[in-house]
Parts: C-alpha cells; sequence; structure tokens
C-alpha cells in the first residue's frame, strides 16, 4: 500500500516547532521539543493539555530509547508533586497517563505512591452518575449526573494502565466498565457516531452533536486501551472492536475529500476542524496496528494527515482548530465556535506526527 513518502529528518523538524509552538500557547519559551537549551520541560501547569502533549514525547522517547528524554520527565514529574497538584477531577487526571508508564521504567516509589492514591480516588471518590459512571467533573463546575464522551482518555486509560501496572484487575475492570456505560449512554446506534454528552438529569444528549473533537478521543482511546491492557478480555475487545469499526466507518463516510472532518462530522455547514483530523487520523493508525481496523482504512488515515500537515504553518502553529468546547444544547452552538491556534489542537497533531514517525515504513 502507497504511502505518503515523508522524510523522518523532515518529520522531527515539524513535531519540534509543532512541540515549540504548543509551549509558545502555553505561555512557556520551550516545553517539548528535542532541539532545546537544556532540553528541559517547563510546562508550569497540570493540565489536560499538558497530559496529552506528555503521553505522545513519552510514547517517542521510549521508542527511541531516549534517555535523556525520559529524565526529564522524571524531573518534572517531580517538581509538580513537590511544589503541589491541583485538585483532582477527570482532566486533571490526563498527566497521569504518562506517569504510570514511566513508573514502569524508573524506580520511583513517589511517583507509584501518587499512582495508586489518584487510581483508588477515581474508583471510590469521583463523583459518579446513575448506574456508576464517572461524572465528568473538571474544575470549573461538577457536570452533575454528566458522562461527556473525552472521560475515557482523561482518566480511564490511566486508570487501566495502573491496574496493570499494580497487578490490580479491580482497577482494570472499573475502567472498561467506564467504557462500557459510556458506549451505552453516548454511542449512536444507528451511525456508530458518539454524542458529546448525556445528562441523567433530563435523560438526554443535549444537542444530539456529533462532535468531532469528542469523536476522536473514542477514535484514540479503544485502541490505546487495548495496547495499555494486553490481557483485556476476548469479550470485551470483540465488544470494543466493534463499536470503534462502527464509528470510524461512519467518520469515514463523512471525511472530506481533502482529508479533513467538520467540526460538527456529519454537517458540511460547520467549520473543518484539525484537531479532530489529526486524533481521528492518529486512532485510526493506532486501531489499525491493534488489529481492529482493516489496512483499508490507511488511505483515508493519510488523507487526514496530509491535510493536518497542511494546516501547521512556518513556525509550527496547527490552525484551524476549534476553541474551547463546553457542552452545546444546540447544534447551532457547535458552529459558532471560532478557530484559532490551540495548546490542545497542538498536542493532538503531535501525537498524530510522533506517531507516523516511529513507523518503520516511513523512509529515512
Amino acid at each position: 500500500m502507497n504511502h505518503i513518502p515523508i522524510q523522518k529528518n523532515d518529520l522531527r523538524t515539524t513535531i519540534d516547532k509543532v512541540a515549540a509552538a504548543f509551549s509558545r500557547l502555553k505561555g512557556i519559551q520551550e516545553g517539548l521539543s528535542s532541539g532545546g537549551a537544556d532540553g528541559k520541560i517547563q510546562f508550569d501547569e497540570w493540565d489536560w493539555e499538558v497530559g496529552v502533549g506528555l503521553y505522545g514525547f513519552l510514547r517517542r522517547a521510549l521508542a527511541a530509547n531516549d534517555r535523556k528524554a525520559i529524565d526529564n520527565l522524571v524531573e518534572w514529574y517531580g517538581w509538580q508533586i513537590e511544589r503541589g497538584l491541583p485538585p483532582r477531577q477527570i482532566n486533571s487526571s490526563a498527566p497521569m497517563l504518562p506517569l504510570v508508564i514511566l513508573t514502569e521504567h524508573v524506580d520511583r516509589p513517589d511517583f507509584r505512591a501518587l499512582v495508586e492514591d489518584w487510581a483508588e480516588w477515581l474508583v471510590h471518590e469521583l463523583p459518579k452518575t446513575e448506574d456508576g459512571g464517572f461524572q465528568h467533573v473538571v474544575k470549573e463546575r461538577l457536570n452533575d449526573g454528566e458522562l461527556w464522551d473525552d472521560t475515557l482518555f482523561m482518566a480511564c486509560l490511566f486508570l487501566a494502565r495502573a491496574g496493570v501496572v499494580c497487578k490490580r484487575q479491580d482497577w482494570i475492570d472499573e475502567a472498561v466498565y467506564q467504557f462500557m456505560i459510556h458506549t451505552r449512554y453516548l454511542s449512536d446506534p444507528v451511525t456508530g457516531l458518539w454524542y458529546h454528552g448525556w445528562t441523567f438529569n433530563g435523560r438526554h444528549n443535549f444537542a444530539h452533536a456529533f462532535w468531532a473533537r469528542g469523536n476522536s478521543w473514542i477514535t484514540v482511546a479503544i485502541p490505546e486501551l487495548f495496547e495499555l491492557v494486553p490481557t483485556l478480555d476476548g469479550k470485551d475487545k470483540r465488544f470494543l472492536s466493534n463499536v470503534l469499526s462502527s464509528q470510524v466507518r461512519s467518520l469515514l463516510h463523512y471525511q472530506r475529500e481533502d482529508g479533513m472532518f467538520h467540526t460538527l462530522v456529519d454537517d458540511p455547514t460547520s467549520p473543518v476542524e484539525t484537531s479532530a483530523t489529526s486524533g481521528i487520523a492518529y486512532g485510526i493508525l493506532r486501531g489499525i496496528k491493534a488489529g481492529i481496523l482493516s489496512a483499508d482504512s490507511r488511505e483515508p488515515a493519510d488523507r487526514a494527515l496530509k491535510a493536518v500537515l497542511a494546516n501547521i504553518d512556518a513556525e509550527g502553529v496547527v490552525h484551524g482548530v476549534s476553541d474551547g468546547t463546553p457542552m452545546g444544547h444546540d447544534l447551532e452552538f457547535y458552529r459558532r465556535i471560532p478557530n484559532l491556534p490551540t495548546p490542545y489542537g497542538q498536542a493532538l497533531t503531535m501525537l498524530l506526527l510522533t506517531d507516523v514517525l516511529l513507523e518503520e515504513q516511513v523512509p529515512a
């Protein structure tokens, strides 16, 4: 199968530029790029955007056996723990995913203790919805009785891997249950696409919006779960494989010829959106590697990759990214969200480009 011919050196340069722009958007001079003066990670905030970026950074460091990059991550996490972490909620759980993976490569009892304590908090103290779902608590609001589609990536992948690392099958079971309960209330049985959210207070899916970036978190989360939990039960793998296949089939039906996706997947009048396009392409590539998706999905993923690269400027800024999107109560709300550079647009793009860089078939 023919892939887009991308030179590794060019891709590394692009990733470093995107990472440097990530840092600038967070108000920092340097951050995740490999070419800084001292290479140190200088992000001040512990938040979900940084968590996504650090996950891509760690995957690249481990694949390349880059000890310096791993040491930089260890130093950053040590500094964050020493200074005190922010209140726990769904989004602040995102940096825990790279941390739990890091504990498998470094001897840091304080990291392990935090992993265990945070996982126990998610299972026993995070507010739960009806049916035991993880309530999408964020720093701005409790979102009482609400399930959101990004919860699976932000919190449940960490919990699943923590269960593997700490030999806690109950944590793995809880993480898998969250995938099931979120599928029940957020996945549309007609199209396979996912709604942005569900509320038990009124029992509805808000605007019934097939929000593209929300869908991309699902496209990413399912194959990531398969890799993070190698012993995933066969019946769970079968169920989630079909969930992902159904979703991707619909996503590709709505993909534009140029490779992009719209902010509302099924609404061509809504703006095209780069962060969702990055996430969907990354998830498809991971799904192919996990054996969930067929190799035929590679061509649309390549088109999405080409579209994403076309939206990165010379300074590494990713354009065409929709602004932060709280829950909308009508579809017009999503159509009105403006596009502008954002740290999470940079982070999702770094995940995609890093995965492509790590592929053996990318020519040197």
